[in-house]
């Protein structure tokens, strides 16, 4: 049954949700590239642009280190993913015409927005997109080769929507489009009342 919303919406917003089910099917690198695309047109304090992408296409080196460095429970399942990306960020950056990096306190807003914005096109696209917090950071920092002023937000999995049936018998059940709070639960006019 379709998401409804409780406001009037563009329908991508309800339409796209985080599926675990992927054929596994190989992603072109110029769909790819869109998406990325899409990313770095997106909103940025002061025009920083402190997002960062790695990528590994499934069956390359780059996807199985990046594999490797998610929970059990989430290697799974997304090993059946086209592609597998980890959203960074850079917490520092060199103001235009100063010489020293300073810390960015809007680095981890800004990722969020970029990967927004490569959710919302991979879904333009019918492709399927599921963010992920379940990794460990220290194994993927050291196999990507991150500098200590990155931060890693969430792994991505990316590929074409399999069937519920191809999933483990605990995920079947859960493959299917959640809900979202009630608007009174997370925006309030001028007071902090949740």
């Amino acid at each position: 049954m379709p998401r409804q919303a409780a406001h009037p919406v563009a329908e991508l917003f309800t339409a796209r949700w985080s599926p675990r089910s992927f054929t596994g099917e190989a992603m072109p690198q110029a769909d790819l590239d869109t998406l990325l695309e899409a990313a770095r047109w997106s909103p940025s304090a002061s025009n920083i642009q402190p997002w960062r992408f790695v990528y590994g296409h499934a069956g390359s080196g780059a996807f199985a280190g990046i594999l490797a460095g998610l929970v059990p429970f989430n290697q799974g399942w997304a090993n059946k993913a086209s592609v597998l990306l980890v959203v960074a960020s850079k917490k520092t950056s060199v103001a235009p015409g100063a010489t020293d990096a300073k810390p960015n306190p809007w680095h981890a807003f800004d990722a969020g927005a970029a990967w927004m914005s490569l959710a919302v096109q991979a879904h333009l696209m019918g492709y399927i997109t599921h963010g992920m917090g379940g990794f460990d950071a220290a194994v993927l920092s050291t196999a990507l080769g991150l500098p200590d002023d990155a931060q890693i937000h969430a792994v991505v999995a990316i590929g074409k929507r399999g069937p519920k049936e191809a999933l483990p018998e605990g995920l079947k059940a859960r493959e299917e489009p959640n809900d979202r709070l009630p608007l009174s639960a997370i925006a309030a006019e001028g007071r902090w009342t949740f």
